[in-house]
């Protein structure tokens, strides 16, 4: 079962948070979830690793396409352990990015 550290390290990064928007849709190919992005496949296949290790997503081999989807149950434990400090009340990642950041710059 991944940490809390390991998904907080994964969505420590805005091109996975957006991946994982993307996901919110419905599963993606891989080629698919690559396509916006002006990165190389390799980059993306690596963030799809990190996500995948932190069991915010996962993948399966369906004929020669890897296909994504996105699996809630790691977001709603690292949600309810933000919960419980009762200051952040939907969760906002990026605004805990940012707080996070300014605390850190401190």
């Amino acid at each position: 079962m991944p940490t809390l550290d390991t998904i907080f390290q994964a969505l420590a990064d805005p091109t996975r948070r957006r991946i994982l928007t993307m996901l919110l849709e419905d599963d993606m190919a891989v080629t698919d979830v690559a396509e916006p992005f002006d990165v190389s496949l390799a980059a993306i296949s690596k963030h799809l690793g990190v996500l995948t290790r932190a069991g915010l997503i996962s993948q399966e081999k369906r004929g020669r396409v890897t296909w994504c989807k996105l699996d809630p149950q790691a977001m709603k434990d690292a949600s309810v352990w933000m919960q419980g400090f009762g200051q952040f009340e939907p969760v906002d990642l990026d605004a805990f990015e940012t707080f996070l950041e300014q605390e850190l710059d401190s």
